[in-house]
């Protein structure tokens, strides 16, 4: 007799939104952080992006990794081991003396979080019924961008207290918190059925699975550059965003949480209506009109020079630019087989993530060369690639259970 607790949808929500709360919540106070750990550890400037760019690379390897051991072993199983690694390491963070000790921890930290998006998007389409996969998963994106506005918060008003330190020790705490809420979940019954009929694949084969065919391909290409571009946008702005701030108006630290709060709820916003939207219309029509909502307001964001006109279009286009995740989840789900559903969710997620993790470094190259502004118009022409793949490259049906791309026969 199993002493699981049976996983109901509310839980499943409750695993896959916290997890990826302290995945966003970890990014931004490195954010806001990194040129008070640059002083204090001597880090030159390229030192410091390299912080934010192996986190991400780490994310992309940890996708890869922690989703084929999910598609193998279990969805909680996994999601419980990937938190317990992001708290070592995230608590090891505040321990560290220079740039490779603290480039160590950062990248397996991230190796810990690279798992959680993925792996919660299966968890959330094996438990939530189909009608409101669409809204299930844009809550779980929504979860990302609450972390997010909690260190836009914290980090500000605890930073010139308790130090650099003290705040890693702090994004340790909900680790704990997570790890301890997952730990004696059962897995899903759509997930167990398949265990039961020992349907499982080699990561080779996994991997394989997600070009198998034409249509497999161009949708897992499709995918990918959804996932790459939304990324590339959301680091770019989001990284630079506090130091611009404070670079071209003056903010203090407090006031740069403030104006990029207000954005974050934009985000929260945009994520929450976009799975409303997806459930009621057709989702490739919701993608295409977010993708040309992130175009007008990245242009439009880019010419403005008053404070509280750039608070409320920050609003507005953090709606446009990061709502779009709100969909990846339930896009991906609805696509491939459960076989192979959180390899699938991670790989294509993960490494557009591994692009997006490249934004920060490009727009700081534009914008040394140039200016901020220009950076941020150049990022637009981005989501003209992202509309022709939607158009193009990623199916607009969805699939039944029997004509999944990439199913077993």
């Amino acid at each position: 007799m199993s002493n699981k607790t049976q996983i109901t949808p509310l839980k499943a929500m409750i695993a896959a939104i916290s997890g990826y709360a302290m995945d966003g919540f970890d990014l931004l106070i490195l954010g806001f952080m990194l040129p008070v750990i640059s002083q204090h550890l001597a880090l030159s400037p390229e030192q410091g992006g390299a912080l934010v760019t192996w986190t991400l690379i780490g994310a992309v390897i940890g996708g890869i990794l922690f989703g084929f051991l999910s598609d193998r072993y279990g969805r909680v199983k996994m999601l419980t081991i990937t938190m317990l690694m992001f708290a070592v390491f995230t608590g090891l963070c505040a321990l560290a003396q220079g740039y490779w000790d603290l480039l160590t921890y950062r990248t397996l930290a991230g190796v810990g979080l690279g798992g959680e998006f993925g792996i919660g998007m299966a968890l959330i389409a094996e438990t939530w019924p189909a009608h409101q996969r669409n809204r299930a998963s844009a809550w779980v994106g929504m979860g990302w961008q609450l972390g997010v506005l909690l260190a836009a918060i914290i980090t500000p008003l605890l930073l010139p207290i308790i130090g650099w330190r003290g705040i890693f020790l702090i994004g340790l705490l909900p680790a704990l918190f997570s790890f301890f809420l997952r730990h004696g979940l059962d897995e899903p019954a759509a997930y167990r059925q398949v265990q039961q009929q020992k349907r499982r694949l080699g990561l080779g084969k996994s991997l394989a699975m997600l070009c198998r065919d034409w249509r497999t391909t161009k949708a897992s290409l499709g995918i990918f550059i959804l996932c790459s571009v939304q990324n590339f946008g959301y680091y770019g702005l989001m990284i630079w965003m506090p130091t611009y701030l404070s670079q071209q108006f003056g903010f203090s630290l407090t006031k740069s949480g403030l104006w990029t709060a207000v954005t974050v709820l934009g985000m929260m916003l945009g994520i929450g209506l976009f799975g409303f939207l997806a459930d009621r219309f057709a989702r490739w029509k919701i993608f295409i009109l977010y993708q040309l909502g992130a175009l007008a307001m990245v242009i439009l964001y880019a010419q403005l020079k008053d404070p509280m006109g750039m608070l409320i279009a920050g609003a507005v286009m953090g709606m446009f630019v990061n709502g779009m995740v709100g969909g990846y989840g339930a896009l991906i789900s609805d696509i491939y087989p459960t076989e192979i559903r959180a390899v699938a969710q991670n790989v294509l997620f993960n490494l557009g993530r591994g692009v997006g993790g490249f934004g920060p470094l490009v727009m700081g190259v534009i914008a040394s060369h140039g200016s901020f502004m220009l950076a941020i118009s150049l990022l637009a022409l981005l989501y003209l690639l992202d509309v022709m793949a939607t158009l193009f490259l990623v199916p607009k049906q969805q699939p039944t259970d029997e004509d999944r791309l990439g199913a077993i026969g």
